[in-house]
Parts: C-alpha cells; sequence; structure tokens
C-alpha cells in the first residue's frame, strides 16, 4: 500500500520559509516542500498551502514556468537506501503526531544540484510517477461565425515530465485538454462563440487521487 507523505515531515527537513533568505536557499526549500506537498496530496498547512501557492504561481503568465522545479530539491542524503521511494521516505516519512525533527544519525541533506535539470534523486522509479503525471496546457482558442464561414484559431502546447524529472514543452491540440479544462468544450462544433486564453496544471498524487487548476487571463 502506498504511504502518504506527511505534513510533519516538510517542516523536519527545514521547508520553513517563513524567514529571510537568500533566493537559492529559498528556492530549495519551497521545491522540497512541493515536491513533499504534491505527493501527500497538498495536506492542510502552512507550507503546504505556500507551496502550492508557489506552483500555481508559476503557470500564472507571464512567463509560464514549470510548476515543480524538482532540479532545485536537494534531496541527497549521506546513506543508502534500498531503492528511491524508501530513500524519500527516509527523508520524509515521518508521521504527524511524532516529535518533528531529524534523528541525530547522519540523515543530513547536502546541497547537490544535478547538471541540465535533471532531479537531483532517482526519479525513474514508479513510485514517482506522481511527479510525472503533471500535465501543463496553454491554451489559445477562438472561434466566431464569419460572413461566409467559422473563423477557428487554436493554439496549444503541453508541458510534462520525463523520466530523469526535466519539464519539456511539446505542441498540442484542443482535443488533447483534459476533461476538467473549461472554456473550449464546444471547440469545433457547429460555431459558437470561444475566446478563452488559459494555463491548466493537473496532476494525480501519490495515491493517485486527481487535481487540476485552471488560471484564465
Amino acid at each position: 500500500m502506498r504511504r502518504l507523505v506527511s505534513t510533519a515531515a516538510i517542516i523536519a527537513i527545514g521547508l520553513t520559509p517563513l524567514a529571510a533568505k537568500p533566493a537559492t536557499a529559498q528556492g530549495y526549500q519551497i521545491d522540497c516542500a512541493i515536491l513533499l506537498c504534491l505527493a501527500g496530496g497538498w495536506p492542510a498547512s502552512v507550507p503546504c498551502a505556500r507551496a502550492r501557492a508557489e506552483f500555481i504561481r508559476r503557470i500564472t503568465p507571464w512567463p509560464v514556468e514549470p510548476p515543480l522545479q524538482i532540479w532545485r530539491c536537494p534531496m541527497r542524503a549521506e546513506f543508502e537506501a534500498p531503492n528511491p521511494v524508501e530513500r524519500l521516505y527516509r527523508l520524509a516519512g515521518f508521521n504527524p503526531g511524532q516529535a518533528v525533527s531529524l534523528p541525530r544519525e547522519r540523515e543530513t541533506l547536502q546541497l547537490a544540484q544535478a547538471v541540465g535539470r535533471a532531479a537531483d534523486i532517482d526519479v525513474t522509479d514508479p513510485a514517482f510517477d506522481f511527479v510525472r503525471s503533471i500535465d501543463v496546457f496553454q491554451v489559445t482558442a477562438r472561434q466566431r461565425e464569419g460572413r461566409d464561414d467559422c473563423n477557428r484559431y487554436a493554439s496549444v502546447r503541453r508541458g510534462t515530465y520525463d523520466q530523469d524529472g526535466q519539464f519539456r514543452w511539446q505542441n498540442s491540440s484542443i482535443s488533447a485538454l483534459p476533461p476538467a479544462f473549461r472554456g473550449a468544450e464546444r471547440y469545433g462544433q457547429n460555431c459558437p462563440d470561444i475566446w478563452v486564453r488559459a494555463v491548466f496544471v493537473d496532476w494525480e498524487d501519490f495515491e493517485g487521487a486527481y487535481g487540476f487548476e485552471q488560471v484564465n487571463y
């Protein structure tokens, strides 16, 4: 059975972007918080509320950024774990009722940003499918009745994460938009007036629960 990543874990590894700190340190912290809060289904807490706000802010034009910049999260540790998901849990697997502190053993985090914007941890394991579940759609669609025919225009690009946790854009289409996207349902049908510009992001958490957010502009 899959286990949820606890809110306490986020605080345990120092993800509290409350004090003024250098921008780089803040970047590291917020992306670790996004990673763990996303995995846990965005549990109710101050760190997760801030992490989700940053996750959405990044897709709010302009520019549209990768919502999770996993390569900024320093998840390397000084110990070896049998597999990637166990490694993640050893860094973040604390029960909410337990004291929020790291053991005194050598479980200290080290800043080690990967080259080429790949993840700093091995995310090829299926346990990290929740990262690869993130889809970002940037959409512009217009449709209006013309004098002799229907005038249509659509531009859709889709951002996804690959096996290494790198984010990539590719051209897409209206038909690829998830059912939760609103504003283009009747595009291509008859010729109702349509005008939508939006960025849409959806995801599944570690247990497969679906979530999404749409920002119209």
